[in-house]
């Protein structure tokens, strides 16, 4: 494990309620944590408890209704909309369960998708780099359909890698995968990190929860 300097990432008091037929559920209630640089956490707990809403928020986006979130100094709350989806393409990474790899497009159009908000420099030589490195050079040219549950998700961390986020958010990105494509997954999640990166998972899986350096457990809305 890197050496944890300053925060890269914090958030403090977070509260989200959802309205319901019988008054309102709490997903967030009262939640402050802190990520550091080149460290992996993982947020551990059963559906419903809170973590998806939590990551949410954390990346900037999904409001939360009160409490305060910084991702390398910079309050996305505190911005507008603009300026708030201008930081989660300059700082953020999402690597999704469900992939949302765009399905009229190519492997490697797909990885590259970060440079419409972003310019990124050397974006294409990066995005070849990372197929190589993610075993994906072969399946350049297929679209999404064509490949497996492990190659899209593979395709859908090196879209959250191309811009080199400070800040990657996964979300179950273990849970449509065999155990050795979840491995993999793994692997390079732990990797970022280790540049000095902040990587935070949301998870169930308990292979996926061990190969973090910090575990935390929510439970009806809160870290327990």
């Amino acid at each position: 494990m890197t050496e944890v300097a300053e925060p890269l990432v914090r958030c403090d008091g977070l509260r989200k309620v959802y309205a319901t037929p019988d008054g309102g559920v709490a997903a967030l209630d009262g939640v402050s944590l802190e990520v550091g640089m080149g460290e992996f956490v993982a947020v551990c707990g059963a559906s419903g408890c809170g973590k998806s809403t939590l990551l949410l928020a954390l990346g900037g986006l999904l409001k939360p209704d009160a409490g305060m979130v910084s991702i390398g100094g910079a309050e996305p709350y505190a911005m507008n909309a603009g300026e708030r989806g201008a930081l989660r393409a300059e700082r953020v990474g999402f690597v999704f369960q469900d992939f949302h790899l765009v399905p009229y497009l190519d492997v490697f159009d797909n990885v590259m998708a970060p440079t419409l908000a972003k310019t990124v420099p050397d974006g294409a030589q990066r995005a070849e780099a990372l197929l190589d490195e993610f075993g994906l050079a072969s399946r350049r040219s297929h679209r999404p359909s064509a490949l497996s549950a492990g190659e899209q998700q593979r395709v859908a961390l090196a879209r959250a890698l191309l811009a080199k986020p400070m800040f990657v958010l996964a979300d179950e990105p273990t849970g449509n995968l065999d155990p050795e494509n979840s491995e993999h997954v793994l692997r390079h999640l732990a990797g970022y990190a280790e540049t000095g990166a902040a990587v935070l998972m949301v998870t169930h899986d308990p292979e996926a929860k061990a190969a973090a350096d910090r575990r935390l457990e929510m439970a009806a809305g809160k870290i327990v």
